[in-house]
């Protein structure tokens, strides 16, 4: 009989039981055994749109990135223009300002004033190219015309002390003004302060021999030295050296004749005669001024005669009133410089005289005239060696209005 047990292995001509798991219909996708996996071509199509897309956003974004590049440094560049031609004075409507510094001017008050008068347009920049050149050490007091045509760097040269743009004044100073008369002339003109002017002739030792004797702490010691000229002044100029100017040019007029005060046997002093030719300055009528001075050394070296060593010198008065006609009142002022109550010289100078004045104190007209009346018909005075023929004139020119 036959074995009918089965092979334990299925031979290749065996038929199956059935269909195999993967062979159960189709999948529940309804794709076919052949759709299971991705088709190559397809995939390697997306990779390609993929790449088109990353390198179009790469480019667009470079595109991007290279225009707000060019934006923001047009932007800058525009703001760096502008900025370059305050700073270089380039493409800028023409004004012209005249600019007034002071010693008590605040750097960033200028700069402010530079911005008000349309010198400069960006106080920022202006102080970054200060910080950086140092120039508030460079910019001195006075009054300059500045312009837009200047730059940074010269309108900073054009406040310095050696400015050719610094504003200048010529000022004319009369024989016999006092020097409070001078310093004020001098302030109404825009070079300096009374105040300053005032400070300096008092606190600062100018350094001549001369003024030795002059002690420091009233400016008044100064009176009589401030030459009579006329002088070109700086706007805004530092006081010491507007004073420092006029004794100076005093230095230099007196300088042949300075041997003389300190030669063995002298007499008077420089302050002496200074003192001396304020008065002549004051009391002359322009022509005699030799003869006033022979007046005023008759009495003091004789004083048995009848003016007693007393003066009596009106424009003392005058120095002493604030420059009012003098009253028998102002003979009882109680001053050093009250000639008509004092014996001898004044305390100092009444006021700055001349060469012509100064002269005539050192050589005074040889006379024995102790008395002077001014004619008020010929605008001259009359002189007179007695106290009678004076008060004889007196009476007469006082009949006619005198």
């Amino acid at each position: 009989m036959a074995d009918e047990r089965r092979p334990t292995g299925r031979g290749p001509s065996q038929p199956s039981r059935g269909p195999s798991p993967s062979n159960r219909g189709p999948s529940p996708s309804g794709r076919g055994p052949a759709q299971h996996q991705s088709d190559p071509s397809q995939h390697h199509a997306r990779n390609r749109v993929r790449r088109k897309r990353g390198a179009a956003a790469k480019i667009a974004g470079a595109f991007l990135y290279v225009l707000l590049v060019i934006a923001g440094s047009a932007a800058l560049s525009t703001v760096g223009w502008v900025w370059a031609c305050d700073l270089l004075g380039l493409n800028k409507e023409l004004v012209s300002a005249e600019i007034i510094i002071d010693d008590t001017t605040e750097f960033s008050a200028l700069v402010d004033t530079l911005e008000e008068k349309g010198l400069i347009e960006y106080k920022f920049l202006f102080k970054l190219y200060a910080a950086f050149s140092h120039a508030e050490d460079k910019i001195a007091p006075g009054t300059y015309e500045l312009s837009t045509e200047m730059d940074y760097h010269a309108l900073v040269s054009n406040m310095g002390a050696s400015s050719a743009t610094r504003q200048t004044t010529d000022i004319t100073i009369k024989e016999g003004l006092t020097i409070d008369q001078v310093f004020q002339l001098l302030a109404d003109r825009g070079v300096t302060s009374v105040d300053k002017l005032q400070d300096m002739a008092a606190n600062y030792d100018y350094g001549f021999d001369w003024l030795r004797d002059r002690p420091l702490g009233d400016y008044h010691r100064l009176e009589g030295y401030l030459f009579p000229d006329t002088y070109t002044f700086e706007l805004g100029e530092n006081p010491k050296y507007v004073i420092n100017k006029m004794l100076v040019n005093f230095d230099a007029k007196m300088d042949e004749y300075m041997a003389r005060f300190s030669a063995e046997g002298a007499v008077y002093s420089l302050h002496d005669v200074v003192t001396v030719a304020s008065m002549i300055e004051k009391e002359t009528d322009g022509e005699d001024y030799r003869t006033i001075s022979s007046v005023i050394y008759n009495r003091l070296t004789n004083p048995q005669a009848e003016t007693v060593g007393y003066l009596q010198i009106d424009a003392t008065l005058v120095y002493l009133n604030g420059g009012k006609v003098p009253t028998l009142a102002d003979r009882e002022i109680n001053s050093p410089y009250n000639t008509y109550k004092y014996q001898g010289l004044p305390a100092g100078p009444i006021s700055n005289p001349g060469m012509t004045s100064l002269l005539a104190a050192m050589e005074p007209e040889s006379t024995g005239y102790y008395f002077y009346v001014l004619n008020p018909e010929t605008k001259r005075h009359e002189f007179s060696r007695t106290y009678a023929e004076h008060n004889a004139l007196v009476q007469r020119y006082q009949g006619n209005g005198g």
